[in-house]
């Protein structure tokens, strides 16, 4: 098995972008900015946003963190996002989910400019994602087919299983995967908690991406020999041996799978840090068309 080092390829990639930078700066031009709005302190959130903050230096980026409390009136988030939209010195922006229950997520993330959007969650880029046209891509889709790329996998005429049908992850993988371009030509599946006999398709797939979000799901018996593994799952499961109490493991069985694939993400080290990886090209790419 080939493991899909993540990691290592988002540093390489980040230290490109931090060539391309430096040499804006030398020019005498100001550096991409990429701002994040953090509500509360969710745990997972505050790790995300610090790595993002991490990611942001390490590619020579201006970053701006906006912290508001966990009871913050929805007013005054939408008025900090109204700011943001209107901030000529900062390229893109990302309001961190999950946010608190008292809070439309989805009247959120229609008020975020477009222009703005380098998580590509706002209609108009997945619409124009779905049609083909130039968008801001997910993140996590995004990185996804940048591994692809990197490692040589071929996609054209390719069976592809993805497991999950979130807005974030599996129904825009789904598209970008079946769509005409060097990326993509390969014959879908898109499969969820609903699909009866799931089994029947995994065994079948060339690649699988698994986004379900339940732990070592995806097992020996129901992939071929030679698949390809995507695992965009990070779970948390009790580990008394560990410090921490806990371990994080993906929707795969990684030990009982690595005999028998050919490419395989480990969890963690994989999609993740090409998630932040596929934010800061959106970045990039809105500080570009500014």
């Amino acid at each position: 098995m080939k493991i899909i080092d993540g990691k290592g390829l988002a540093n390489q990639l980040k230290d490109e972008l931090r060539l391309e930078t430096d040499k804006l700066a030398k020019l005498g031009k100001r550096r991409p900015h990429l701002a994040a709005v953090l509500v509360g302190n969710n745990p997972a959130s505050e790790s995300y946003v610090r790595n993002k903050v991490r990611s942001c230096q390490q590619a020579g980026f201006e970053s701006t963190l906006i912290r508001r409390p966990d009871d913050v009136a929805e007013a005054e988030l939408l008025t900090v996002i109204e700011q943001l939209n209107s901030n000529n010195d900062i390229d893109g922006f990302i309001v961190q989910l999950p946010l608190p229950k008292h809070i439309d997520e989805q009247k959120v993330l229609l008020a975020i400019n477009p222009d703005k959007d380098v998580d590509g969650f706002h209609p108009m880029n997945f619409g124009k994602m779905a049609q083909g046209m130039d968008a801001f891509l997910p993140a996590t889709p995004y990185g996804i087919l940048l591994m692809l790329e990197h490692y040589g996998i071929e996609t054209s005429g390719k069976e592809v299983v993805v497991i999950g049908r979130s807005n974030i992850v599996g129904t825009p993988m789904s598209i970008l995967l079946s769509r005409k371009a060097k990326l993509g030509n390969a014959t879908v599946t898109l499969v969820h908690s609903r699909t009866k006999n799931l089994k029947i398709h995994t065994q079948n797939a060339d690649i699988i991406i698994a986004a379900i979000g339940i732990p070592k799901f995806l097992t020996t018996n129901m992939v071929k020999d030679g698949a390809t593994i995507i695992d965009v799952g990070i779970n948390r499961v009790e580990d008394a041996t560990r410090k921490s109490g806990y371990r994080l493991v993906g929707d795969v069985d990684y030990d009982g799978l690595a005999p028998k694939v050919e490419f395989m993400t480990p969890v963690p080290g994989g999609v993740g840090p090409m998630t932040v990886l596929g934010l800061m090209k959106n970045t990039m790419k809105a500080y570009l068309n500014n």
